[in-house]
């Protein structure tokens, strides 16, 4: 198992603040010494991802990234998606990962939440969820912000915390006990 203590260098595969602050507060926990920076990447995935597995490929490819273009201990990765539910119905999904220089890889995943009938139709039209959040609230930049989290959970619980809990997931093959082999 990788031993975090030595990581000095983080890349976070996003200059969005939200996405860069979730990774600071978890790697502060854990990696209390290295340099958290997010670094601009493609995710090789389209804007709005469709479907778990677009989703979390967006990750793994930003943590892969990353983790190059700024030669760091470890890059991260976080993509946010929506999925189709047999009953018509979409809802939200969000996917972490994180990558060493060794190649020892770990993701973690979930903000599945029901979005609304009026973002879904949006959706199935083309446009990003960010937008169609930002369009029915008024408001620009969400994303940046709460994002569509907090405006439908009226902020009981906002992006970055919601991007914590799955980078701590996405960490459990770097923190799980030894011998575990995540």
């Amino acid at each position: 198992m990788p031993d975090l203590s030595s990581v000095r260098r983080v890349a976070v595969g996003s200059t969005n603040p939200v996405k860069v602050a979730a990774a600071r507060a978890v790697l502060a926990r854990v990696a209390p010494g290295a340099e958290v920076v997010g670094v601009a990447v493609a995710s090789g995935v389209p804007d709005q991802p469709w479907g778990d597995d677009e989703t979390r490929r967006g990750a793994v490819a930003r943590a892969r990234a990353a983790l190059r273009a700024l030669d760091a201990d470890l890059g991260v990765g976080f993509e946010g998606g929506v999925v189709a539910e047999a009953d018509g119905a979409v809802r939200s999904c969000a996917w972490a990962a994180v990558v060493d220089a060794a190649g020892v890889e770990g993701v973690g995943g979930s903000m599945a939440m029901p979005l609304p009938a009026a973002v879904a139709r949006r959706l199935r039209a083309g446009e990003e969820l960010a937008h169609a959040i930002d369009a029915l609230t008024g408001e620009r930049g969400t994303k940046h912000r709460g994002g569509a989290v907090a405006v439908l959970t009226a902020g009981l619980v906002d992006r970055r915390q919601a991007y914590e809990v799955i980078l701590a997931y996405a960490l459990a093959p770097f923190l799980a006990p030894a011998g575990w082999d995540l």
